[in-house]
């Protein structure tokens, strides 16, 4: 059971993602180098880039207007006269929004959300369902609107997966669809997935920062990884160029589930079709037909032919690419039924869906797949993780499988180049801070274990040759891998864990500012909208708050006041920061050093040009995941 399922219900609408842009420069970190233009709106094309296009933002995640478009239950659509279908999917209405968060300046592509209540509201806004998303990053980011115009983050498309928990409902009696929904989630969760494009950078928009939402909420069990979907799974094969993965035949990275029960598999396409134009109308890729591998030569049907098992059209009545609503209305799941032979055969062959000429993906000839179900994490240290990854075939668990696991820093983002300001520092290093195992089996779940024992790295992103305080720690990438040659096919790229591993942090005692001024001074360089509250780096500005502050940095980072936003506060920094709070010696403070208090000191590396013909500088009028996609080690 997940979202993907016979009971499920579908949303539309829109979402906000109102990030800061300020800490989009790694060398914006250096304290001794910050300017007060760096937390000013960038310049037409970025001459000057100041703070980029978004220096005000204030990291908050919202939906906005999302509504129910549809709901299933496993006897079929939900008719018209069932509530829910005037229902509303929404964030919280008693909190402040949740917040979108990157792990890392030099790990910008696997943004988070933390903070969000999902709720479920009639039409009057009373809460029939209230629940916790847990946190989770966004995945399988890619150039998914095409024509003129659609490059960068306007033109991306990505999606999230998570469970709700915490569920807490109302009086859904009146829903024969909610209540069959209560009582599947007796585990106490469901599964949710959305998709999100069609960003608007248009800061004189009133839809700045805003883009489109389309999503599914479905059951879950205990037992089912919470952020990864146990099915098929269709792997793509990268083309050259595009911003953030173009896949070879048009299709994107995508899953679907076997039911054997229903007698159908359930196909989730929302986030593999691209679309004319960001947010748009999806592309008429011709009718979608799924078909399967026959491996046995028979006559008529030699072997390595494919037998069709459905097609999903893309004109006429209900096309995906003719009907307006298609995609709002299905999330582009969509539920092909499978004959008995059809589904016998489907059970150990590869799958493969094809549209008009050069349009196909397909599964791995061996039907395998592996990844970490969580697959961002950040450790201190002297940590030790046991990091899941689950491997599957055929849709299934696939127990005493060899799993590899090896340092793989290529899609990290260091660099250099327009409009940086400077060299951003190396990544990876020391790679002997942080050590695994190499190998792992297995289990009967289809489950391997990467156990990751973390020492400190030092401060290895300090600039001016380590003098000057700069980015916390480091950040690494472990790709998982199945070690038998005989699982292989195309690779994908996003498919890799993030680790953000801090340094090693002992104020002295007493704790005082001068121990912590340089990380307050750092908050306020690039969050310009604290400056509106107070000023986090002067002393006697914060002291005045201490009690507030006290309080947003003692929750936890689950709650969305929790501060820093950003969840990049390491916890032996937290700790002294909340003792220090309580007894706020001043040590001998510093003069201030905030943006707006003068003159900073001269960069240590050239300034960046506008002439730099780097693949950043290309990308860097394109957004800020462009960008930082630009930067990547290696490029696919």
């Amino acid at each position: 059971m997940s979202y993907l399922n016979s009971m499920r219900l579908h949303f539309a609408g829109q979402f906000q993602a109102n990030v800061s842009t300020v800490n989009n420069d790694p060398g914006h970190f250096d304290n001794a180098s910050f300017k007060p233009d760096y937390q000013k709106m960038e310049g037409n094309h970025m001459l000057p880039p100041n703070g980029w296009f978004n220096p005000q933002g204030d990291a908050a995640w919202r939906f906005l207007g999302c509504q129910v478009t549809s709901a299933w239950l496993p006897s079929g659509a939900v008719s018209g006269s069932d509530p829910v279908l005037q229902c509303i999917v929404a964030d919280s209405d008693g909190q402040v929004p949740a917040k979108l968060v990157d792990l890392d300046s030099e790990q910008q592509l696997v943004s988070e959300i933390w903070g969000l209540q999902v709720r479920i509201a009639d039409a009057s806004g009373n809460t029939l369902l209230r629940s916790d998303f847990e946190p989770a990053a966004f995945a399988d980011i890619w150039d998914r609107a095409t024509g003129s115009g659609a490059g960068g983050d306007i033109g991306a498309g990505a999606m999230y997966q998570s469970v709700l928990t915490r569920l807490e409902w109302g009086d859904v009696s009146a829903s024969p669809f909610l209540v069959a929904l209560k009582a599947a989630a007796a585990t106490g969760r469901l599964s949710i997935k959305f998709n999100v494009d069609g960003l608007n950078m248009d800061f004189t928009s009133p839809d700045f920062m805003c883009g489109r939402i389309v999503g599914t909420i479905g059951p879950a069990t205990e037992t089912e990884p919470r952020h990864l979907l146990m099915g098929r799974q269709f792997m793509a094969s990268a083309a050259a160029g595009g911003n953030f993965f173009t896949p070879v035949g048009g299709i994107n990275f995508c899953a679907g589930v076997v039911d054997s029960t229903a007698g159908c598999i359930y196909l989730d396409l929302g986030n593999a079709l691209t679309t004319s134009s960001p947010g748009g109308q999806l592309n008429d890729l011709g009718p979608l037909t799924l078909g399967v591998y026959d491996p046995i030569a028979l006559p008529g049907s030699p072997a390595g032919s494919v037998v069709p098992l459905g097609t999903i059209p893309s004109q006429g009545s209900g096309g995906y690419a003719s009907d307006a609503q298609w995609y709002s209305r299905t999330a582009g799941i969509v539920a092909l039924p499978l004959k008995p032979a059809q589904l016998q055969a489907v059970g150990g062959s590869p799958l493969v869906l094809t549209g008009n000429a050069s349009v196909a993906i397909s599964e791995w000839d061996s039907g395998t797949f592996v990844r970490a179900d969580t697959f961002v994490y950040r450790l201190s240290p002297g940590d030790t993780v046991a990091i899941p990854v689950v491997a599957m075939q055929w849709g299934e668990p696939l127990a005493g499988a060899a799993v590899s696991f090896s340092a793989d820093p290529s899609q990290l983002q260091p660099g250099s180049g327009f409009p940086y300001v400077c060299p951003s520092p190396p990544v990876a290093t020391p790679a002997d801070a942080l050590s695994f195992n190499t190998t792992a089996l297995t289990d009967a779940t289809g489950r391997a274990t990467l156990v990751l024992d973390a020492s400190d790295p030092g401060t290895p992103r300090w600039f001016n040759n380590g003098q000057d305080y700069g980015i916390d720690g480091q950040v690494y990438g472990i790709r998982p891998a199945l070690a038998d040659p005989q699982y292989s096919g195309p690779v994908n790229q996003w498919n890799f864990i993030s680790v953000l591993l801090w340094s090693g942090f002992t104020p002295a005692n007493p704790v005082t500012w001068n121990d912590l001024q340089p990380i307050f001074q750092q908050y306020a360089n690039l969050y310009p909208v604290m400056n509106r509250f107070l000023n986090l780096g002067d002393y006697t500005s914060v002291v005045s708050h201490a009690g507030l502050l006290l309080l947003a940095f003692g929750l936890d980072p689950a709650n969305p006041n929790a501060m820093p936003v950003t969840r990049d506060l390491s916890p032996a920094k937290r700790k002294a920061i909340l003792s220090w709070l309580k007894n706020p010696l001043p040590g001998t403070p510093p003069a201030p050093r905030a943006a707006a208090a003068g003159p900073a000191p001269v960069a240590t590396a050239p300034m960046a040009t506008a002439g730099d013909t780097t693949p950043a500088a290309g990308a860097a009028f394109k957004g800020g995941k462009a960008s930082a996609a630009a930067r990547r080690l290696i490029l696919q």
